[in-house]
C-alpha cells in the first residue's frame, strides 16, 4: 500500500496480521505488483519518479527519474508493459521485465485512473482537465477518440467490465456514477453515489459497483442489465476514506482509512455477501 503522507510504502501480512514499513519514497501513490517477473513497481508523485522493488526483498533494484507527478500504474500480462500515469499528461510505457522506458502514449491532459482491455487493445483514461475519456490503443500507442463527461466534472475514477462492455466513471460534481458502453462511447446510465469518489470497483459475481467515497461512505450500486442499475445502500466507513482494493476471489473490500486527530491511519476490511 502506497502511504502518500508518510512517504512510505506500508506491507500487510493478511494471515500474520503484521505490518512491515519501507522507507525512502516521495508521496508515493500507486502500487504494482508483477507476479511473473516478482518486481513491485511504485510510483511516488512528489519525487518524480518510479521505482522497481525486488518482490521478496522489497530493495529497490531500477529506478526510472523524470516522471513527473507519477500516478496510477498498472501491468498488462498480455505485453508484459507497465503502463504509469504522469502529470505532463501521458501514459509512460514500461518494459516490466528490465524496468526500462518502452516508450509513451500523449495525452490531451493530465491522466487519472485508467483501465486496460485484456481481451482488446485499447487504455480507457480519465482526463478532468477536459471533461473526458481518452480512448488509446496500446499497439498504435496513441489516442484513438474521445467521450464527453457530459454535465460532470471531477473524473477520477474508473473501473470496466469489459465482458458486459461497461466502463464505470465516478464524479464529484456532481457525485455520480456514469455508466458507458464501450462499444458505442455512449452515456447508457447515470446515478447519484456518495461524495469525493476516488476509488471505483466492479464485483463481477454479484453485479455490483463499489464506490469509495471520501465523505466516509461505500455507495453500493447493484446492476439489472447493461442499462439499468439501482443504488442498494451506502456502508458508512470513515472520513477521508476513499482509497482501497477489491479482491473477487475472497469478496473482501479492503479501505484505507487516513490517520486523523482522533484516530490513527487503518485498514479496514468489508466483506460483500
Amino acid at each position: 500500500m502506497a502511504a502518500l503522507g508518510n512517504n512510505t510504502l506500508e506491507v500487510v501480512d493478511l494471515k500474520a496480521a503484521r505490518v512491515r514499513t519501507v522507507q525512502g519514497f516521495g508521496a508515493p501513490q500507486g502500487v504494482a505488483y508483477v507476479e511473473q517477473f516478482n518486481r513491485l513497481f511504485v510510483t511516488s508523485g512528489g519525487a518524480n519518479r518510479v521505482d522497481v522493488l525486488d518482490g521478496t526483498t522489497l530493495a529497490v533494484i531500477g529506478r526510472i527519474e523524470g516522471v513527473d507527478d507519477a500516478d496510477n500504474v498498472r501491468y498488462d500480462a498480455k505485453t508484459q508493459r507497465v503502463f504509469v500515469g504522469q502529470g505532463s499528461g501521458a501514459l509512460l510505457v514500461l518494459d516490466a521485465r528490465t524496468g526500462a522506458a518502452a516508450g509513451k502514449i500523449e495525452l490531451p491532459g493530465q491522466p487519472e485512473a485508467f483501465q486496460l482491455e485484456e481481451g482488446g487493445e485499447r487504455i480507457f483514461v480519465n482526463v478532468p482537465s477536459k471533461r473526458q475519456i481518452a480512448v488509446t490503443g496500446r499497439r498504435q500507442m496513441k489516442v484513438l477518440g474521445s467521450w464527453e463527461v457530459a454535465g460532470a466534472k471531477a473524473n477520477f475514477p474508473m473501473a470496466l467490465d469489459e465482458p458486459g462492455k461497461r466502463l464505470f466513471v465516478g464524479t464529484r460534481s456532481p457525485a455520480e456514477l456514469l455508466i458507458y458502453d464501450t462499444d458505442t462511447g455512449s452515456l447508457a446510465a447515470r446515478l447519484p453515489i456518495g461524495g469525493d469518489v476516488d476509488d471505483l470497483f466492479f464485483d463481477p459475481a454479484r453485479k455490483r459497483i463499489y464506490a469509495i467515497c471520501g465523505e466516509g461512505v461505500i455507495s453500493v450500486v447493484q446492476q439489472a442489465d447493461g442499462d439499468h442499475f439501482t443504488p442498494l445502500e451506502k456502508v458508512a466507513t470513515a472520513p477521508g476514506a476513499r482509497t482501497g482494493l477489491f479482491v473477487p476471489s475472497t469478496g473482501a473490500l479492503y479501505v484505507a482509512v487516513p490517520a486523523r486527530a482522533n484516530r490513527g491511519a487503518e485498514i479496514r476490511v468489508y466483506a460483500v455477501h
